[in-house]
């Protein structure tokens, strides 16, 4: 199973998840036109010929995605480790800073600072030093033991949605209220789930893929 250190949202390498998705999505494409101009001249065999193909193609691709789901491994990543995304390089790091915790009536206010890191050793030489990167959207989540999860009732410092050049970082706060009776908080940032990622091999949000978390 392939795998990249340090942790990112990928257990598969994402260039190649990307061509392997986009070809996916080609072909299959190219097989329904195939398959209409085929009746069309009234080529049945022929048809089928490409549907068997396209199926067979079909079956490979499914099991290399839940095939890197079910070799994926829940992880949870101590304070200061970082966990890089890579959509298609990877070039973005987070890191939890540090974590206050403030006692309320029935509930816990938690003040995370999350840092966001553009890892210039990650950039070819041919890329422009002042190009900067777009983040894709983030979703953050404070689970507990239970299962439930808590999403930020408010954000402040530098939105998670900024971009950065090579070398830069920014520093965002992400503030909870849970209840008090919540247990073992990990904190899940991952890439807010678009249709296109739930079929992309290796992909944290692809299906039944295990998620990395960080250690409050």
């Amino acid at each position: 199973m392939w795998n990249v250190s340090p942790p990112s949202n990928m257990n598969f390498p994402a260039p190649l998840a990307v061509l392997g998705f986009l070809a996916a999505g080609g072909g299959l494409t190219l097989t329904i036109l195939g398959v209409a101009v085929a009746y069309f001249v009234r080529k049945a065999k022929f048809a089928a010929l490409l549907m068997k193909l396209t199926g067979a193609a079909a079956a490979i691709y499914l099991g290399l995605l839940l095939g890197f789901s079910l070799g994926s491994h829940e992880t949870t990543l101590a304070p200061g480790q970082e966990k890089y995304f890579c959509e298609i390089d990877c070039h973005l790091a987070y890191t939890v800073l540090n974590t206050q915790v403030v006692p309320e009536a029935d509930a816990m206010r938690y003040i995370v600072s999350l840092r966001t890191r553009f890892d210039e050793t990650t950039i070819s030489s041919r890329r422009p030093k002042d190009y900067p990167l777009q983040p894709a959207p983030r979703t953050v989540l404070l689970t507990d033991s239970r299962g439930s999860s808590y999403a930020p009732e408010s954000i402040s410092g530098t939105p998670l949605a900024a971009s950065l050049i090579p070398g830069q970082s920014y520093i965002t706060q992400l503030y909870f209220t849970v209840p008090s009776t919540a247990k073992r908080l990990r904190l899940l940032i991952n890439t807010t789930p678009g249709w296109p990622d739930h079929f992309v091999i290796g992909d944290e949000n692809s299906l039944l893929h295990k998620k990395t978390y960080f250690q409050l």
